[in-house]
């Protein structure tokens, strides 16, 4: 999933001094920081910060669960894992009975009350990722994968409104209570993408109701509803009322993994869920604001950026004495996201000259760029992150070697960066999507720095967040920097992003083809895990490396600060919905504040 490089909230806040923002007597409220999101549609979600402010409003089928390591799946609006056939084609899932949606002004034949969940609606959600007119970005998630669901998506082209009435025959519902999936071939991810965004059930009747502006009228099942979203600045949600009306019960794991009883996660097993009533969270563009409201007790939990790092974090690694006397807590562990500077490869000046890219590759200085993120980042040899099968910590053929870099420079037709034909210097812009973000501009900056040594001009593009990737969907960038994190633990989500069919809007935005790689993804997306597997996921990452259609820069480490009062708080690579577990003593934080 599209992942922002960094990411904080608009200086100047001072959230809680806002009359909205008073604690409602005998509620719980968190208070924290957000991106800027894209909206409430789960098929149009393909970044990170949308989907998790989707998932506290929308849920799935299935989920992780929270405490286990390795990651597992569970039901979540299934009542059970569903019943796979011999031949691993048709899963048969049964859907929970007396789930309700929210209440809402759609559900015009309840006068507004919410109806309750079918697994009719598994099937209309699943048909609308696939509708071209929804433009939904995770098509690729189901492409050439589903009985009928690609002739379903080519009868959506054109002016017509889509058909929905339309069988789509590898989707079906038997009954109310029964949805069932049929494969072309055997998808071993695809328990995996039940827990997506893109699978979570959506009412028809909200989408009709509203439209165009459904993307603002989010209609869910899930734990919490919205409240009131002011764009690029707030957004706040409340415990949704009508678990309460329907008698909804959910309740917190009573099983761990070792060591999570010894560290609280388990004092909470067994109590009803969500603990936390409100979330009020703002989007804040400064990172010395968002720090400054964290030590304040004003957020419960923070990331600590480039500039604070050197005051947050001894030369051992360990958090500075005085935090840990306020009781801050830091969690430490490697993520699964690669980040990159990626090539749009239909652009006429990068797309056909691999030697410029390889060049540009083999500029980029490895030693200064760790430095500069204060060696909490692992420079990215390929796309596949460590601690997934296929990864593998090996020389790159194109390392930091200026000699070389000018070397392939003239190769590709650029002696001293400048055009063989015409004298001009070489110039390449760059989209950013985080306009606001100091750190970003650094990073940009330092990478300019790099190019420059080779004679090679990078011009900025700044755009904010949903701007930056439209420009990507629509291939209008010819360099951007992105980063990905894993929708599920296997490097076949990280290598779907260079095959050919899912190319922009879809996850390939560099438009990358090989039909030698496409054959070998074709091959090893049926397969299950296997040295095999594992094998031909390195073949395939050698050859992404040897292409260049990314300049890879970083798997980081994920170093999280949270308030003592936050309990139940475990990293996770996957935390979508997961907020429904957190609790807080609303006592310590009372007696913090008033220090």
């Amino acid at each position: 999933m599209v992942l922002l490089a960094a990411c904080r909230p608009q200086a100047g806040l001072r959230p809680q001094t806002e009359s909205s923002d008073l604690e409602p007597a005998g509620q719980t409220t968190f208070y924290g920081v957000a991106e800027r999101i894209r909206g409430f549609d789960p098929v149009m979600a393909g970044d990170v910060a949308s989907a998790l402010a989707i998932s506290r409003i929308y849920e799935g089928l299935l989920q992780y669960a929270y405490l286990k390591r390795p990651y597992a799946v569970e039901p979540c609006l299934a009542a059970a894992l569903p019943q796979v056939s011999s031949d691993a084609l048709t899963y048969t899932f049964s859907v929970r009975r007396g789930i309700y949606f929210q209440d809402d002004p759609c559900f015009r034949a309840t006068r507004g009350k919410g109806r309750e969940l079918k697994a009719a609606d598994f099937v209309y959600s699943i048909k609308r990722v696939a509708d071209l007119k929804a433009g939904s970005t995770g098509f690729w998630a189901f492409n050439d994968r589903i009985v009928g669901l690609d002739e379903f998506r080519a009868a959506s082209a054109g002016d017509k409104p889509t058909d929905y009435n339309l069988p789509v025959e590898g989707l079906s519902a038997p009954d109310d209570y029964t949805f069932q999936i049929r494969l072309k071939r055997p998808y071993p991810q695809l328990l995996w993408i039940m827990t997506m965004h893109y699978t979570f059930a959506v009412p028809r009747e909200a989408v009709d109701f509203y439209g165009a502006d459904f993307v603002n009228h989010p209609v869910g099942t899930g734990p919490y509803v919205l409240k009131s979203w002011k764009k690029n600045y707030r957004l706040e949600y409340e415990r949704s009322p009508h678990w309460a009306r329907t008698g909804r019960v959910e309740r917190y794991p009573d099983t761990g993994v070792p060591g999570d009883a010894e560290a609280g996660l388990l004092a909470d097993a067994g109590k009803p869920i969500p603990f936390v009533d409100r979330i009020v969270q703002y989007v804040i563009g400064d990172s010395s604001t968002a720090w400054f409201m964290f030590l304040k007790g004003q957020f419960e939990m923070s990331g600590i950026s480039r500039d604070n790092w050197n005051a947050v974090i001894s030369a051992n690694k360990a958090l500075n004495r005085d935090l840990v006397a306020k009781g801050i807590r830091m969690y430490a562990a490697p993520v699964m996201e690669t980040f990159y500077i990626g090539f749009n490869l239909d652009d006429p000046v990068v797309g056909p000259n691999k030697r410029l890219r390889q060049a540009l590759t083999c500029a980029f200085n490895t030693e200064t760029y760790v430095r500069f993120y204060n060696d909490r980042v692992i420079r990215a040899k390929g796309p596949i992150p460590p601690g997934i099968a296929g990864f593998e910590d090996q020389r790159t053929p194109y390392p930091f070697d200026l000699a070389r870099a000018r070397s392939l420079l003239a190769e590709a037709g650029y002696p001293d960066g400048k055009d063989s034909r015409t004298g001009r210097r070489l110039k390449l812009s760059i989209d950013l999507g985080n306009a606001n973000d100091p750190e970003v501009r650094a990073a940009v900056e330092l990478f300019a720095d790099f190019m420059g040594q080779i004679g090679v001009l990078i011009v900025p593009v700044y755009n904010n967040w949903p701007a930056f990737l439209e420009r990507i969907e629509r291939r209008q960038a010819q360099l951007f920097r992105l980063g990905w994190v894993a929708d599920y633990p296997d490097a076949e989500n990280f290598l779907q992003l260079f095959y050919g069919p899912n190319g922009s809007p879809g996850p390939n935005h560099s438009n990358y083809r090989n039909k030698e790689f496409d054959a070998l993804y074709e091959q090893v997306r049926v397969l299950t895990e296997s040295p095999e597997r594992t094998e031909l996921y390195r073949r395939m990452a050698a050859m992404i490396v040897e292409d260049c259609p990314w300049i890879f820069e970083q798997h980081p480490l994920s170093y999280a600060l949270t308030h003592a009062w936050l309990k139940n708080y475990k990293p996770h690579d996957f935390p979508y919905g997961m907020g429904k577990y957190y609790a807080i003593d609303t006592q310590e934080r009372a007696r913090h504040k008033g220090r």
